[in-house]
């Protein structure tokens, strides 16, 4: 169990130090990863094709990387939105790993990209541990999936810099508990930015984008406390900055949002 627990250390540390090197030179390059996770379902890839193309329409050099063990579905699915997408197969894998992301950008990323997306293996478990060198970790979970999902899955969650509600539209038909849902979000990652959104009815069109455009603008990505849910723990590449106390307000538009503060960068 020592050797395991070691060995799973040592792998995690060799990928993030490959994480604040890669993050180092995109970001010398101007450009700004989001890595996306969630279940299988989710709605995760209709969703990124949906912001892809609110992306090319505004003119924002974009991009995206989709990883699964089999198939090439999705990378089919977002390539409809016109821009330039690579299709990562696992072969396996439960995760993707900073080096084989950065194999698979190599000769392939337009020079001139301003936002790279990463649609991550769908799995709750294994890629919260890993660090790709994004500067804005997105965590999405559907109305269908249950109100505490947070729970369950508080590495995930808790690490999250947004939560991302999906299939809005269904919650009344799957007897969605918003304020139950909210309360495990609250448990795992006090104070984090959590936004409902319904790729059918249009509802929170263009928040992902927005959020992501104000990370390449400099805003800095939140960075929360963590929580002290039972497993939970964080990778060494996500320091944290947020309190418990940090405002969360309803908007106008049914989304839920917190004030941002300046939080410390990555080391």
């Amino acid at each position: 169990m020592c050797r395991t627990v070691e060995l799973r250390q040592a792998v995690l540390a060799r990928n993030d130090d490959g994480a604040r090197e890669l993050r180092a030179e995109l970001a010398a390059r101007g450009t700004v990863v989001v890595n996306l996770l969630s279940s299988p379902g989710s709605g995760k890839t209709a969703l990124l094709e949906a912001e892809l193309g609110l992306a090319r329409a505004r003119g924002v050099p974009v991009a995206a990387l989709t990883a699964d063990l089999a198939t090439e579905n999705d990378a089919r699915r977002l390539a409809r939105s016109g821009a330039p997408v690579k299709q990562v197969l696992t072969d396996g894998l439960c995760h993707l790993e900073t080096a084989m992301l950065r194999e698979h950008l190599a000769g392939w990323l337009p020079p001139d990209t301003r936002l790279l997306f990463v649609e991550n293996v769908g799995n709750l478990v294994c890629p919260a541990s890993y660090d790709l060198g994004e500067s804005l970790r997105v965590v999405l979970a559907s109305v269908t999936e249950g109100e505490d999902k947070p729970l369950k899955y508080p590495t995930a969650f808790g690490l999250a810099n947004l939560v991302l509600v999906t299939k809005a539209d269904l919650a009344v038909a799957a007897e969605f508990d918003e304020a139950a849902f909210l309360a495990s979000v609250a448990r795992v990652n006090p104070g984090v930015e959590v936004l409902f959104t319904s790729v059918r009815t249009g509802q929170g069109a263009g928040v992902l984008l927005d959020r992501a455009l104000a990370v390449l603008d400099g805003a800095e990505a939140h960075r929360p406390v963590m929580a002290g849910a039972p497993g939970h723990g964080h990778s060494p590449g996500h320091p944290h900055a947020h309190g418990p106390d940090e405002g969360h307000h309803h908007g106008d538009d049914g989304a839920h949002a917190h004030p941002h503060a300046p939080v410390a960068e990555r080391s």
